[in-house]
């Protein structure tokens, strides 16, 4: 299926979107997309014959838990919804804890790496196969970008993810920026990777900015594509000629001529590449059927759960680091992990940034050190603002009444006192409940 040149529908662009040249599909965020209320934007693109992909971030295919039917029946909806000849996902775990450790389920709010080990790919396999068959289109995975290694990997990742295909028959969404990123933030080699891959089963291609801070590469999608980015881009059309090529921007929009630039290299070093790229590769092509595989047994998917939880819990809880990571790439990822938090928490109930002014975001950095987030990013906006209400904040009276009737408005009953004993009977309450 050829898809072209497409580019990341979000809200904040949609008019751009509809006017920019050359734009043969978009690709939009799944768990931001209601079925039955199809953006009036989104809607019209359709009507013209763009053709929209649904793109997943929630259901944690790399995670030791099986997908949930829930889940996978809400990216089946905005498929059929949408229309869209193939869904994408993540190979990531974005959760951890619950029945297969005995503790609180914890959520990352992010996109985490699974380790390149036996154990953590049979589980991706099996994960994979159970949500092809409960898709109504095909399904392809995208390889993610990485600030940290797990010790003790089998594979590489272009191994990895040529058995993963080999085994399944799921497509694959390569980004080249996580390539790029990776290359920067563990040192593997873009080129190397590219070798190993299937090339026959790649669904589509991401293209995005970063930025490197200290030494680290971070996969921001909030900054210009830049010209590495665009040499491992030319270096996957020099071995084939990708179906899709898709430009990723979530924040920081630019103006609509900046879009339509970077656009217009993308679509340079893709048709110069592929005019004399090599035959795609022999195995395992496209929608090949999946080699059935034994039941993963229980014991591999507890062993992957307790060292995802392990991992998890230092990065989100302030638990001690896992043997065997680097400490201070950790550091890094937790704060990367607490900043993400903290922006979708704001886009999500906006009016807080609102209240709190130029002390939202060291309230919710405090709030969050060692507050895993357990219910989603709209329960944690209400635990924030009762955490700020419980403790007599914020020290301005006119906006903590302001917080205190947005709480009201959404919780029901106001908060306890801020009286010692109460205060002290809330925090035995929210620690018990695991907020």
């Amino acid at each position: 299926m050829r898809l072209g040149t497409g580019i990341g529908w979000r809200p904040e662009i949609a008019e751009d979107i509809a006017r920019l040249p050359g734009i043969d599909w978009v690709e939009v965020v799944a768990e931001n997309i209601c079925p039955d209320h199809v953006p009036d934007a989104l809607r019209r693109l359709r009507e013209r014959g763009t053709t929209v992909v649904p793109h997943g971030v929630s259901l944690g295919l790399g995670g030791a838990e099986r997908p949930a039917p829930d889940r996978l029946r809400a990216l089946a909806e905005r498929a059929e919804a949408l229309g869209s000849p193939l869904v994408t996902e993540h190979i990531a775990f974005v959760r951890a804890g619950g029945p297969l450790t005995a503790t609180p389920a914890i959520e990352a709010g992010h996109l985490l790496p699974v380790p390149r080990t036996r154990d953590a790919l049979d589980v991706l396999c099996e994960n994979v196969r159970i949500a092809q068959d409960a898709l109504p289109v095909p399904l392809a995975v995208e390889n993610i970008a990485a600030l940290f290694s797990w010790p003790g990997e089998e594979m590489t990742e272009g191994q990895f993810l040529a058995e993963l295909v080999e085994r399944t028959g799921v497509r694959l969404l390569i980004d080249v920026a996580n390539l790029h990123t990776n290359h920067v933030n563990r040192g593997e080699d873009p080129a190397k990777a590219l070798d190993e891959l299937p090339t026959s089963a790649i669904a589509y291609v991401h293209v995005a900015g970063g930025v490197e801070k200290d030494g680290v590469w971070h996969d921001s999608h909030a900054h210009p594509v830049t010209q590495p980015v665009l040499d491992v881009l030319a270096e996957l059309c020099a071995r084939t000629a990708p179906p899709g090529v898709l430009l990723e921007r979530d924040e920081d929009f630019p103006a609509a001529g900046e879009l339509a630039a970077e656009l217009d290299a993308i679509r340079a070093v893709t048709a110069a590449g592929t005019a004399e790229a090599a035959p795609a590769g022999a195995r395992a092509p496209a929608g090949a059927p999946a080699v059935p595989g034994a039941p993963v047994p229980h014991a591999v998917r507890e062993r992957l759960a307790l060292a995802q939880t392990a991992l998890l819990s230092a990065l989100v809880a302030g638990t001690p680091v896992p043997e065997g990571f680097d400490r201070r790439r950790l550091r890094v990822q937790s704060t990367a992990l607490t900043a993400k938090r903290a922006s979708v928490v704001a886009k999500v109930a906006p009016e807080l940034p609102e209240i709190l002014g130029s002390g939202y975001r060291p309230a919710f950095a405090r709030y969050a050190d060692c507050r895993p987030m357990t219910g989603g990013y709209r329960r944690d906006a209400l635990s924030f603002a009762e955490h700020l209400l419980v403790d007599g904040l914020p020290d301005d009276p006119a906006a903590r009444r302001r917080l205190t009737l947005w709480w009201r408005e959404r919780s029901g009953p106001a908060p306890l006192a801020a009286h010692p004993a109460a205060r002290l009977a809330r925090r035995f309450r929210l620690a018990l409940s695991g907020r």
